[in-house]
């Protein structure tokens, strides 16, 4: 089963549940953590900054424009990746104490696999399934 910690908010160009690091950087800057708060938020951050690689595809066109085109592509975690989820839990605790509301998905079935790595995988969800 791959993972995916999501917010209860739609991404607004591909319609999925946005993942939570736009707001744990935003909530980074807003100066809202109090510094202990801030010390783990920034320390979980710069963790996966450090040991989880940005992905290079977000969809499955080989198109020289592709990057103009919305990305469809979904980040999920690979179930083996127990440091990453690990360090996601944490993460997730500090967003839910700001009023982030963080849900932990799961699915067997993640989509055109467009990305992977040791950690993670992109994925463009199947036609069939709800996103």
């Amino acid at each position: 089963m791959y993972l995916r910690f999501i917010l209860m908010q739609k991404h607004p160009h591909t319609g999925v549940e946005e993942g939570v690091f736009k707001s744990a950087y935003a909530l980074r800057r807003s100066g809202k953590p109090v510094q202990y708060e801030y010390d783990e938020l920034d320390q979980m951050l710069k963790w996966f900054g450090k040991n989880l690689p940005v992905p290079t595809r977000f969809n499955r066109t080989k198109s020289k424009a592709y990057l103009n085109r919305n990305s469809r592509g979904i980040s999920w975690l690979k179930p083996t990746s127990t440091k990453c989820i690990s360090n996601m839990h944490a993460l997730a605790v500090i967003m839910r104490r700001h009023g982030h509301h963080v849900s932990m998905i799961k699915t067997s079935r993640p989509g055109y696999i467009v990305y992977e790595d040791e950690h993670q995988i992109v994925a463009e969800a199947f036609s069939d399934m709800r996103v």
